[in-house]
């Protein structure tokens, strides 16, 4: 599996579980340590760490391990390393404040992914 396809798969998922703005950003250009950040983020510390398990869990029956995990205890800003892919899941006030969007997008690396079920047209 590439690494843009499991970006779409995790963003799929927090899309299913109704995480709030849901988006892919491609950094692959901008840094040398991942290929796409998945962000998402929840309305409470207990569906942030809603949503980190459940990514983990669609994960693992794919057979993928998180590499590193950091944040849970918190549950306010959320990391998971799969390497190609981190997944940054924060309470939504914790992303207004640290903003990492404004951060890493570049104008055209914000990536369109269709969840399963929907279609283009």
């Amino acid at each position: 599996m590439d690494s843009k396809q499991l970006a779409t798969i995790i963003a799929t998922e927090l899309e299913q579980k109704q995480g709030n703005d849901v988006m892919v950003l491609e950094v692959s250009h901008l840094t040398s340590i991942t290929d796409y950040f998945v962000i998402a983020g929840g309305q409470s510390s207990i569906k942030v760490r809603a949503l980190a398990e459940a990514v983990e869990e669609k994960l693992e029956k794919e057979g993928i391990q998180v590499r590193r995990k950091e944040g849970v205890q918190a549950s306010r800003w959320i990391v998971l390393d799969y390497i190609s892919v981190i997944v940054h899941i924060f309470h939504d006030e914790e992303r207004q404040f640290y903003n990492i969007e404004r951060l890493w997008m570049d104008g055209g690396n914000l990536t369109d992914f269709m969840p399963k079920g929907e279609d283009n047209g």
